[in-house]
């Protein structure tokens, strides 16, 4: 049975979903700037585990106030944690959720048990980002992805509209995955064009600065990152992220895009097993 509470974060509040029981995950979804889609996850993490999710800022049940950057995530994170009273967590992240989990385990080592990126974002130059955006483009065909490219570089300008881009996400959401006719329906429904453009700034910079790179060789927790064989961000990119971390082990999915749960059920409650194997 799933459980709903209001967090106080700076600004406002973040909704918070409970379930299942167990050791404590912390769920982050991808985006930046999008629902929360892992409500999708969560029932193959809830028998033995104790689900924590929230909406990250940016959409509403949540403020969708800023600042939307990086830190703020990380320290809206570490209120949830702070306010259920956890003290520590294994941090599941999708995407850029996977791409913040590394932030916060570089940054708060002490408040995490260990960690399971779930095709993440990289931390290696630009995380797969031109990839993304290439891959994406070649799997739609090509009107389409003439329209989708249009309407992201309005989002990232923080120009158009919220609809327009779920319009543009729907258009290439089947080339997230390993086989797009089969694609399930796209699980997002909302978007913060804000939050999107200001988070990918925010994003861009640390990787300029190359903060996870200098930072993930410290980090001495269980880490296990799981990879969409077929993904638009190519395995390599979550690889060169392992590599950082001492004992790191990657999972590459075979038959499966950036959603490997969808593709292949178990495959993310496999790799949060293996990491509590080593709690």
């Amino acid at each position: 049975m799933e459980r709903h509470l209001d967090v106080a974060v700076a600004g406002g509040r973040v909704r918070v979903t409970k379930s299942g029981s167990g050791p404590p995950l912390l769920v982050l979804h991808g985006g930046p700037g999008l629902s929360d889609y892992t409500f999708t996850l969560a029932p193959e993490l809830e028998d033995g585990y104790s689900v924590t999710r929230f909406q990250q800022r940016g959409l509403a049940p949540s403020t969708t106030d800023g600042p939307f950057d990086v830190e703020q995530h990380m320290a809206d994170a570490i209120a949830v944690l702070d306010a259920l009273d956890i003290h520590r967590a294994c941090v599941v992240g999708s995407s850029w959720g996977g791409h913040l989990a590394m932030h916060l385990v570089a940054r708060h080592e002490e408040r995490f048990s260990g960690l399971v990126p779930v095709d993440p974002l990289g931390a290696v130059g630009d995380g797969g980002e031109a990839d993304l955006g290439r891959i994406l483009s070649e799997r739609v065909p090509a009107e389409l992805a003439a329209q989708a490219k249009e309407i992201d570089e309005l989002a990232m300008a923080g120009e158009g509209t919220a609809e327009d881009a779920l319009k543009g996400l729907s258009l290439v959401w089947p080339a997230y995955f390993a086989v797009p006719d089969a694609a399930p329906p796209m699980s997002v429904t909302g978007i913060s064009l804000e939050c999107y453009a200001r988070t990918w700034d925010s994003i861009h910079d640390h990787l300029a600065r190359m903060t996870l790179q200098e930072r993930l060789p410290s980090v001495r927790l269980p880490a296990v990152f799981v990879l969409g064989a077929q993904s638009p961000i190519p395995p390599e990119h979550g690889e060169a992220s392992a590599d950082l971390i001492p004992g790191a082990r990657c999972r590459i999915e075979q038959g499966c895009g950036h959603f490997v749960w969808l593709e292949r059920p178990g495959a993310v409650r496999a790799a949060v097993d293996a990491v509590h194997a080593q709690i």
